[in-house]
């Protein structure tokens, strides 16, 4: 079973969106079987909020639907993990520094698996949860391409 974890800042808006998007390419995919998903925030102040309102309404206006609570992202998942999956530099900072560099080859932004790599927008300040849903999107379909080839799953 390969493991991802999927990482914000605060687990209720772009990781739990990741989350629930790359489930449902797996579902589609019919890969469910083989990777176990989470989503995990480096800060606990949303501790136990469900997902954004404004996150989970673009979510399902592209059919996606799913549960979730906010959690803290602790040491001993990085260590686990077979892939830490960070939506910006500030979160893959965070992620190191609580991990130390020695995980560090398990550790990217998800952005990083596309065509033009970058951090996926956060729709917090910006209220575009629409914008911060298609770098997601193209970022689960990069690394969803690439483990899938790596690990040679059909």
């Amino acid at each position: 079973m390969i493991s991802v974890i999927f990482v914000c800042l605060g687990n209720i808006c772009r990781s739990p969106m990741a989350e629930l998007v790359f489930k449902d390419m797996l579902k589609r995919r019919g890969l469910e079987d083989k990777f176990e998903v989470i989503s995990r925030g480096t800060s606990d102040e949303e501790e136990d909020n469900p997902i954004y309102r404004p996150a989970a309404d673009v979510l399902r206006a592209h059919g996606i639907t799913g549960e979730h609570l906010a959690r803290q992202l602790t040491r001993r998942e990085v260590v686990n993990a077979d892939y830490v999956l960070v939506m910006d530099s500030d979160n893959l900072f965070d992620v190191l520094r609580l991990a130390g560099t020695a995980h560090s080859d398990k550790v990217f932004k998800l952005c990083s698996f596309t065509d033009d790599p970058r951090d996926v927008a956060d729709p917090w300040y910006t209220r575009n949860f629409e914008r911060a849903y298609r770098d997601i999107l193209d970022g689960c379909n990069g690394f969803l391409n690439y483990v899938t080839k790596k690990h040679k799953l059909a």
